[in-house]
């Protein structure tokens, strides 16, 4: 099995491809002042160019976990997750309430999708 790696530092990869699966790290959002549907509409765009570097898209997620600080932004989170995915091809999803790496930082996603 090839296993090939984008944009690693030195703890993770923000990309994984192997065995027809593409797998992300789990991304936040770069402007930590928003609020939970605008860090979301942030980490979805990182996503799609992500998937893109993988050699994917959206339309082959098989997987999705997303971690939110604070249960009570999850319909804002499912607002621009919904706008996003359009209703179709969903994944498989968790959402867990959790502490994040930073106290502004409201969401985190992480997919997998087939190639």
């Amino acid at each position: 099995m090839t296993v090939k790696r984008h944009e690693p530092s030195k703890i993770y990869s923000k990309v994984v491809e192997a065995n027809g699966f593409v797998f992300t790290a789990g991304i936040v959002a770069d402007d930590v002042k928003q609020d939970a549907k605008g860090q979301t509409q942030q980490i979805l765009k990182e996503i799609d160019r992500l998937l893109k570097l993988g050699g994917t898209d959206k339309s082959k997620l098989v997987s999705a976990t997303i971690w939110v600080t604070d249960i009570r932004n999850r319909d804002a989170m499912n607002e621009a997750w919904n706008a996003w995915t359009g209703g179709e091809n969903l994944p498989g999803r968790a959402c867990i309430q959790a502490a994040l790496a930073d106290p502004r930082m409201l969401v985190e996603i992480a997919v997998v999708a087939a190639k």
